[in-house]
């Protein structure tokens, strides 16, 4: 049992599969539990159907990490897909033995994080224990997500929402112009485990070797899940200039769906895009589907792309590529130029474009490592957990009631 004054917070998940917005908020829960805060997860779902996968949450590498770490998590027991109408909507509201469960899982919080504004539809529902809720809001399209925002709206309006953390400029600007009180919005820029990712000779050796890449031969990554969201037939294009100017090149495809096994609309569409040269440069383009060592996918990398041409805010992947040594290349989406801006090279969503990016990329590569490495502190976990920290411990601090505003934040370390 707790002691009576410890701060407990609670995180409330959709669910758990694999995506940066997940990636980040785990991390952020297991730094704030290595600083003294106690967590604990509940997850709406625990079982997930999406980009032609299904992953019960205990094998997510999120929910093992918090579990290996002490952080108790547990579910309403949904399946994500498979509650919905075939219209896609979801099947019928909660039941009373989820609100029950819902209602324990609140009694004992002091503080409540909610991982997007999807979990809104719970926390929204009459009758539940009330406790200032934390929305943490990682993507710039507000408009994209469904009746998710008018969830967010409400509860702001009802006082249960006190603050909302957004990762980026682009997603506090998004959420600004949807009608979100901007005295609600806080900016707290990701950040990554600056030990983890980093530059090392020995992963990229290790990374090219078990791929059979030549040590000198260029790479670029990409990193992402089978998305619309990911522009992945612009991707796709664009490793077809690359590869065919390229005769040493290589391309790596990682995340959910990135095999054609996992995912066959994949193989089509590289097909639509390699034509005729499929055969040639096959090869060359290597789809490994979900990895748990990105630290060592990127060192081995030169470039790390990105082609999406929505929702995104500050992308994951292009803060760990380059910590790690690969070169940010990115279309124009979220703040990914603000990141990428003297790191970089950002592009218009143009293949040939992107294609001549990533070449003056890999040229370039040396350069670039210089203003790498000069960044290292703006981009850490450590400024990110203070932050989000901060806010928690004056929410528990200051807020008798959820009517409050929050204190403000402190200026980034």
């Amino acid at each position: 049992m707790r002691a009576r004054h410890e701060l407990h917070v609670l995180s409330v998940y959709e669910g758990f599969f694999s995506g940066g917005a997940r990636i980040v908020h785990s991390d952020v829960v297991l730094g704030l539990v290595e600083g003294g805060q106690h967590h604990t997860v509940l997850s709406i779902h625990g079982e997930v159907h999406r980009e032609a996968t299904r992953q019960a949450m205990e094998n997510d590498a999120c929910y093992q990490q918090l579990t290996a770490a002490g952080v108790g998590v547990s579910t309403l027991g949904r399946t994500f897909g498979g509650d919905r109408d075939p219209d896609g909507t979801v099947t019928g509201g909660f039941t009373g033995p989820e609100l029950a469960d819902a209602a324990r899982a609140l009694a004992d919080a002091d503080v409540v994080l909610s991982l997007k504004e999807q979990p809104l539809s719970l926390l929204n529902q009459a009758g539940l224990p009330r406790r200032p809720v934390v929305v943490c809001l990682h993507r710039s399209d507000p408009e994209h997500q469904g009746p998710a925002l008018d969830e967010l709206k409400t509860a702001i309006a009802d006082g249960k929402v006190v603050a909302a953390v957004c990762c980026a400029e682009s997603t506090r600007d998004a959420y600004r112009a949807a009608g979100i009180p901007p005295e609600v919005l806080h900016v707290i820029p990701n950040g990554v485990d600056l030990f983890r990712f980093r530059p090392d000779p020995a992963r990229r050796l290790a990374l090219r070797a078990s791929l059979g890449i030549p040590d000198t031969a260029p790479v670029v990554v990409f990193a992402a899940r089978y998305a619309t969201m990911k522009n992945i037939p612009l991707f796709l294009r664009a490793a077809h200039a690359w590869l065919r100017r390229e005769p040493a090149g290589h391309v790596l495809m990682c995340g959910t769906g990135m095999t054609a096994v996992d995912q066959p609309a994949l193989s089509a569409d590289i097909d639509d895009a390699f034509g005729e040269d499929r055969e040639q440069l096959a090869d060359r383009l290597h789809l490994l589907g979900v990895r748990r060592d990105m630290e060592t996918v990127y060192a081995g990398s030169d470039v790390v792309a990105l082609t999406s041409s929505f929702g995104e805010a500050a992308p994951l992947c292009l803060i760990e590529g380059m910590m790690c040594g690969a070169v940010p290349v990115s279309t124009d989406i979220g703040d990914s130029a603000s990141i990428v801006a003297g790191h970089g090279i950002v592009t218009p969503p143009d293949p040939d474009a992107i294609a001549s990016a990533w070449t003056e990329a890999v040229v370039g590569r040396a350069e670039f490592a210089k203003a790498h490495a000069r960044s290292r502190e703006r981009f850490s976990r450590t400024r990110m957990i203070a932050s989000y920290a901060a806010l928690i411990d004056g929410l528990h601090a200051g807020h008798t009631t959820t009517s409050a505003a929050p204190p403000p934040l402190p200026e980034p370390l």
